[in-house]
This record gives structure tokens, C-alpha cells and sequence, in this order.
């Protein structure tokens, strides 16, 4: 294939069972592989493009626009099982036969479409962030889904992104700060702020391994951590493997949760090959 033939994408909509429309892109040729992104993320706003760089000389590569945002629907209420709808919905406009790469809380979200039955031939997880209720500083866990839900509900969507930057993915306190020097991202991430209790929900509220739906997951899986991620981070990707039948664990030595594609790509590729 030719590097023209590889930059090549093409723009779709898959229609979810409640009728959500959901857009996705395709690019590449060879195995379909869709890519499940994690929080704030859409097809243009994310590593999806650069992971297709780096995965469309082997596959077909899909990204899609979770529900709520970039240009998919967002029919309410919501519910996971509507999620993992829209998944299939994509899965079967791309013809039904593909593996799943799952990034961060897309990860768990893959997952959680094998163990409900959506067919895939593989699963690639990378950081599935089941870390628990992170507490405050007097100890006391945090209401994730609860906090999240009264920002949004008082259209408090920039509280909601410096929440979930800060008390829930421990960034630094200064994190949200220059993320409003950068306009055009600072735009992005009000926009889609509103499906951040949705990626609460993925996580089950408490942010807690499901392992005995995941022990009814019956296709390859490889459960992937960075070197250099949080302890509960490695124990949690520990616990998932633990929990999937026959699962594999692997550690990409010098990665944090943003993962470089270079690093990712020839490890997916190699396990998926298989």
C-alpha cells in the first residue's frame, strides 16, 4: 500500500439503536481495528491521528466520535448500554469483522462491549483507569458522578474540566490554567465537558474493576500500562488481566497515559497478528 493509499480517510455515520448518529472516519486497508478514545477526546481532537499514522499500513483504522460529541448525536438519557450500542453500531457499518484498541476509559469501555457480546476478534486496553474513588484530603472518597453531574447541570462546564483534571486525574493544579491559555483547546474541552459524567458512568461510578462481568469476556485480550504510571494504575491493569480469561499483561517501558503511537503501534500490531 502506498503512503497516498494510507493517508486516505473517509467520513461516515453508523446509526445507534435509539438513532443516535454516530461519525466515524476510516483510513488504511487490511484488518478493521476501531479505536475506542477516553474522556474529551473526538476524531480530531486526540492521539486518533496520529495513532492512524502509525497503525494504517497494517489495518484499516476507524476512529469515531464518541456520543455527545464532534459530530455524533447525544439522544439522552443516557445509559452505558447505550455506549456499548453505539460501538456495535459502528462495528457492524464497518462489516462486523474487527479488533478493538481501547485507550484510558475507552479501554473500559471495550471491555465492558465484549463482556455484554458485541463480537470483536481482539481487545487492545491500554490504561483502563479503575483507580478507585481518589479521596479528598480529609480522606473521604469523592462522588465522582455526583460532583460531575451538579457542574454540568449548572452549566459549570469549565468547573467540570479543572475537576476532572485535578481531583480526578491528579494533574497538577496549574493544568486547567494553561489549558485556557490555548483557545481553540479550551473551546474543545467546554464543548465535550458535558460527557465527562458519561466516562464516570463507563467507570461504574466507583471507578471499581467489574471482574465478574469481565470473567465472561471470551476473546483474546492484551492489558497494556505505561513504566512510568501510578502504583493503582498498575495494580488495576493487574486486576483486569487477572480477571479475563487467558488475558495477557505488558508493560511499555517509559510511557505514561499519554502513550506515544510509536510506542504503541508494532505492540498492538504484533498481538492482533497473532
Amino acid at each position: 500500500m502506498s503512503d497516498t493509499d494510507a493517508a486516505v480517510t473517509t467520513t461516515e455515520y453508523a446509526t445507534s439503536s435509539d438513532g443516535t448518529r454516530i461519525a466515524f472516519d476510516r483510513t488504511g486497508a487490511g484488518p478493521v481495528l476501531v479505536l475506542v478514545d477516553g474522556a474529551l477526546v473526538t476524531r480530531d481532537f486526540g492521539g486518533g491521528r496520529q495513532l492512524a499514522a502509525e497503525l494504517a499500513y497494517r489495518f484499516t483504522f476507524v476512529t469515531y466520535d464518541r456520543r455527545g460529541r464532534g459530530e455524533s448525536g447525544n439522544t439522552l438519557p443516557y445509559a452505558v448500554e447505550r455506549e456499548i450500542d453505539d460501538l456495535r453500531a459502528v462495528i457492524d457499518a464497518v462489516g462486523g469483522d474487527v479488533a478493538l484498541l481501547g485507550q484510558s476509559s475507552g479501554a473500559a469501555l471495550a471491555y465492558e462491549a465484549a463482556a455484554a457480546g458485541v463480537p470483536t476478534r481482539g481487545i487492545v486496553g491500554y490504561e483502563a483507569p479503575y483507580v478507585g474513588l481518589r479521596p479528598d484530603k480529609n480522606g473521604t472518597p469523592h462522588d465522582f458522578v455526583g460532583d460531575l453531574d451538579r457542574f454540568i447541570a449548572a452549566g459549570e462546564n469549565g468547573k467540570a474540566v479543572d475537576y476532572f483534571m485535578v481531583t480526578m486525574v491528579k494533574g497538577p493544579w496549574f493544568m486547567p490554567v494553561m489549558m485556557r491559555a490555548m483557545r481553540k483547546v479550551w473551546k474543545h474541552l467546554r464543548e465535550v465537558a458535558p460527557t465527562l459524567p458519561y466516562d464516570a458512568r463507563v467507570m461504574n461510578g466507583d471507578f471499581a474493576v467489574p471482574t465478574e462481568r469481565f470473567r465472561g469476556i471470551r476473546v483474546p485480550v492484551l492489558v497494556l500500562v505505561g513504566s512510568k504510571a501510578a502504583p493503582e494504575m498498575k495494580a488495576a491493569q493487574e486486576t483486569i488481566a487477572a480477571a479475563i480469561p487467558g488475558a495477557k499483561h505488558g508493560v511499555l517501558e517509559g510511557q505514561t497515559h499519554q502513550v506515544s503511537p510509536a510506542a504503541l503501534g508494532p505492540v498492538v500490531t504484533e498481538f492482533l497478528a497473532r
